[in-house]
């Protein structure tokens, strides 16, 4: 009797995978159990999937990936790789030769890797060069957030973009500009399938769960109102968050964002979840940047409340962090996925680069560009305070992007199977 289970390995590595991850495995889930249904219902044969989540251990410590996973509601990983951290080429070469071994071992149908970190582009490389026989059969390489381009191959991401998209054999889209610049590049059309963000799937998912954070209030920025506490004040304030080797590893390019900062700080609190490398370079700058210490600190309490300056907060889990940029004045990031997330927040968002990966957020969303310049970041504050944000939800972020790639991955393993008739998500 042919095997009628599909099985797909998933890479995270980094916290933007997780976030991207966790909707996919949900899917997977749903659709084991509707398959299981059918099974139960009328005794067709039905195709199940058996998922296996690999983690690099790329970000390692608990805050920076273990919180996330309860977070989220992600399993345990089936196998972790505790990677580390290293050089880009070390950390890169180090994931290969661990995961050759893995993929060898399970033998999946697909490999999933997702966005565009060294985790990405190292299981995708493997899989691609991989044989399971004789004959060269391998898994199907799917990426999710493909296409995405900042035509700035002086960041490492974009090179990891790049690689993994022509090495993959499906492609999931997030936004239009994807789709450009995928035909641009010669991929062909009838492995793109444009299918959403599932980024934004977890944002929609989670969001209502944010709420019972109590992040807010451990930092003085929420107080709660009558005396069953049902209502609430928040105060003004702002989000920040730099991790970038650009932005961060050159004193002079972190003093002028800093500079550009100041008016802003001058008006509302800077709330600032620091990365560890971020804090690190702080250190060694010898930058004052005010109040720093963890949620439990009572100067940083008091001066959130007080309304002055940059808060140096440790880094935070992904439901405290949605809630603190779901009640933000104004976010301001070098990050990606935080761009994309508070386009769909309807928050207006600051981004301290020169360029964007994902141009639909300045086109429709809440997002613009400021450079890194002083005076640049001090404009497109002043630009965004004014700003009254009318912000289109692109197209399908509609929280059922998982749905449709777990769909793809079906119809793409059942074409190969004619025999079987898949259940589908």
């Amino acid at each position: 009797m042919m095997d009628e289970k599909m099985k797909i390995l998933t890479i995270v590595g980094a916290r933007p995978n997780f976030m991207k991850v966790a909707p996919i495995i949900a899917a997977i889930n749903e659709h084991n159990r509707r398959a299981d249904d059918a099974v139960a219902e009328t005794g067709a044969r039905a195709a199940r999937i058996q998922h296996v989540l690999v983690h690099t251990g790329q970000h390692y410590d608990e805050i920076m990936s273990g919180s996330f996973f309860s977070d989220l509601n992600l399993p345990k990983p089936d196998v972790h790789m505790g990677v580390g951290s290293g050089s880009h080429a070390a950390q890169t070469a180090e994931i290969m030769k661990k995961f050759e071994e893995i993929v060898m071992n399970e033998k999946p149908d697909a490999v999933i890797v997702v966005g565009d970190v060294n985790s990405t582009v190292a299981c995708a490389l493997v899989t691609s060069k991989i044989a399971f026989d004789a004959s060269g059969k391998r898994p199907v390489i799917a990426h999710v957030e493909a296409g995405l381009r900042s035509f700035d191959r002086t960041m490492p991401e974009e090179i990891n973009r790049i690689v993994t998209d022509h090495v993959s054999d499906l492609l999931f889209v997030t936004e239009e500009s994807g789709l450009t610049n995928l035909n641009r590049e010669g991929i062909p059309s009838e492995k793109v399938h444009f299918v959403g963000n599932t980024m934004i799937d977890s944002l929609l998912t989670f969001q209502g769960k944010a709420e019972a954070s109590t992040k807010l209030e451990e930092l003085g920025l929420r107080t709660r109102l009558g005396q069953n506490g049902d209502a609430s004040k928040v105060a003004r304030y702002a989000l920040l968050t730099l991790h970038r080797p650009a932005n961060v590893d050159n004193r002079e390019s972190f003093e002028n964002i800093l500079a550009g900062l100041q008016e802003l700080g001058s008006d509302c609190p800077i709330i600032f979840p620091v990365h560890p490398r971020t804090r690190k370079r702080i250190q060694e700058f010898g930058l004052d940047l005010g109040a720093s210490a963890g949620t439990n600190d009572s100067r940083a309490t008091q001066q959130s409340a007080s309304g002055r300056g940059i808060i140096l907060v440790d880094p935070v889990g992904y439901l405290d962090f949605l809630s603190l940029m779901k009640n933000a004045w104004m976010v301001l990031t070098d990050s990606g996925g935080i761009q994309e997330e508070t386009t769909c927040l309807g928050i207006p968002c600051v981004t301290v680069r020169e360029n964007t990966e994902r141009p639909i957020t300045v086109e429709k969303g809440t997002n613009i560009l400021a450079g890194t310049s002083r005076d640049g970041i001090r404009e497109a504050i002043r630009t965004q305070s004014q700003r009254k944000v009318l912000a289109q939800m692109p197209m399908h972020w509609d929280g059922k992007a998982a749905a449709r790639i777990v769909d793809v991955l079906l119809h793409s393993w059942a074409n190969q199977r004619p025999s079987l008739r898949p259940v589908l998500v």
